[in-house]
């Protein structure tokens, strides 16, 4: 089984009504990327602010922001055009983040996502942001919100700072039961920690030491020049759990644990060992939400063969995710259990039934060579407002 040639890159959706915060939301994680190179689809029209760049909201059109990301403002139909470009080697994108219009049904642009033949993306999650502030007064205004709420894998409940500690908490348990197994975090001013929707970029050191001065670079100094940082307590908002086995995984419990895993529990990620199950692959681990994928690849020589996972969530139990884990372990039969090679290999077809399959793997020697930010006659160097 071959797995995928060229890294696949995590298409986030981020939604919510208008005057939610989904923008201030998509400028922090601009501010603070860390280096990671974010492709942004704007699914809107109109002229679209973007901190000290005005992106235009021409369709079609594809801006740099002169930080290692790239703005396009689309037409939902032209989504897939546009994902084939941000996708090419030569952008070298590490995550595309999908802002949809204020009235938009982000369930479409999830559909859209999962039935793409791109292979080059991977489903990163539903993010819907919601003003706490005017809760009540847009779900009455939108009684769509519920629908949007019960299809996110991430609710953000944005500016929780204009509301009292009691309304807070109200707030809190409404969003929940509306968004079932959803996590639900709390921020103000969207500031989230960027590492819940996507994995810092690890760069060659030569990459930062040569690189030029950004907005982002300016932004973070400004922001802690003679004041407190937020960034080193937004990990607050939410919980991550690792765990590491040197005993292979019983593929049936394991996929038990995985089917019924706790509601808050928004992220799983890492590398799976089947042992007897396949003596010859380790299997990488993306789940988002409901979602679930695993990718197999061969072990190195010399690789030493662990089970290692991280869990992030809202409101999970820690000690019981690391126990449901340890259950899961080969070494650790239960009482009813036959521990023969064929009730391995039935357990593995519930793994499998995860793993994508690529009729035709994309040829990398195909890839345009010149850079996406030059490819488009359209395309312009942003400049800073006056």
């Amino acid at each position: 089984m071959t797995p995928p040639r060229t890294p696949q890159i995590p298409v986030v959706v981020l939604a919510g009504f208008l005057g939610s915060g989904k923008t201030t939301l998509l400028n922090h994680l601009l501010r603070n990327r860390a280096g990671t190179r974010i492709g942004v689809i704007v699914n809107d029209f109109g002229a679209i602010e973007i901190d000290a760049m005005t992106v235009s909201g021409q369709v079609g059109s594809t801006v740099s922001l002169g930080n290692g990301c790239l703005c396009c403002a689309v037409d939902a139909s032209e989504l897939d055009t546009f994902l084939e470009t941000l996708t090419r080697p030569s952008a070298r994108l590490d995550v595309i983040v999908i802002e949809a219009s204020g009235l938009a049904e982000p369930q479409e642009l999830v559909r859209m996502l999962l039935a793409s033949d791109n292979p080059h993306i991977l489903y990163g999650g539903l993010v819907e942001v919601v003003d706490a502030a005017e809760f009540d007064s847009t779900r009455q205004r939108h009684p769509e919100l519920d629908r949007h709420l019960a299809v996110a894998d991430l609710v953000v409940l944005n500016k929780t700072d204009r509301v009292g500690e009691a309304e807070r908490e109200r707030l809190r348990a409404t969003v929940a039961e509306l968004s079932g197994p959803a996590a639900v975090i709390s921020a103000v001013h969207g500031r989230i920690d960027p590492e819940l929707l996507f994995d810092p970029a690890l760069r060659p050191d030569h990459e930062d030491l040569v690189r030029q001065l950004t907005f982002e670079d300016l932004l973070r100094e400004e922001a802690t020049d003679g004041h407190e940082g937020h960034d080193d307590h937004l990990h607050a908002a939410y919980e991550s759990v690792d765990f590491t086995s040197d005993v292979p995984m019983d593929p049936r419990r394991f996929m038990e644990f995985l089917d019924s895993r706790p509601d808050g529990l928004y992220r799983i990620k890492g590398l799976a060992d089947f042992g007897a199950g396949d003596r010859d692959n380790t299997y990488a681990l993306h789940a988002v939400g409901r979602f679930l994928r695993f990718v197999p690849r061969p072990w190195a020589r010399g690789e030493q063969r662990l089970t290692q996972l991280v869990m992030i969530g809202a409101g999970i139990d820690a000690e019981a995710l690391s126990a449901g884990l340890a259950a899961c372990r080969a070494d650790e039969p239960a009482p009813d259990e036959p521990a023969d090679a064929a009730a391995v290999e039935r357990g593995m077809w519930g793994v499998l039934r995860y793993v994508h399959q690529e009729a035709d793997p994309v040829d990398e020697q195909r890839a345009d060579p010149v850079d996406v930010q030059q490819a488009d006659p359209d395309v312009q160097e942003a400049a800073p407002e006056a």
